[in-house]
């Protein structure tokens, strides 16, 4: 079975991350059930706190495309 090839989490992640909450009209909160992460965790990624997994980090780059 072949693996997808790993996408790296570029530095401007924060900002992308919100940028796409808005452009949905999302809460942290809504974003997090979403992609069944906690709100605590989207709150860091857009903080800069700490980076998205790797799966999380790939569904929200293929939502960026929508």
């Amino acid at each position: 079975m072949a693996s997808s090839p790993k996408l790296e989490i570029p530095s401007d992640f924060p900002n992308r991350v919100t940028r796409l909450r808005e452009k949905f009209g999302l809460t942290q909160t809504q974003l997090a059930e979403l992609m069944g992460v906690s709100f605590a965790s989207v709150n860091r990624w857009e903080n800069g706190q700490s980076r998205p997994s790797a799966l999380a980090w790939q569904q929200i780059v293929q939502t960026e495309m929508l």
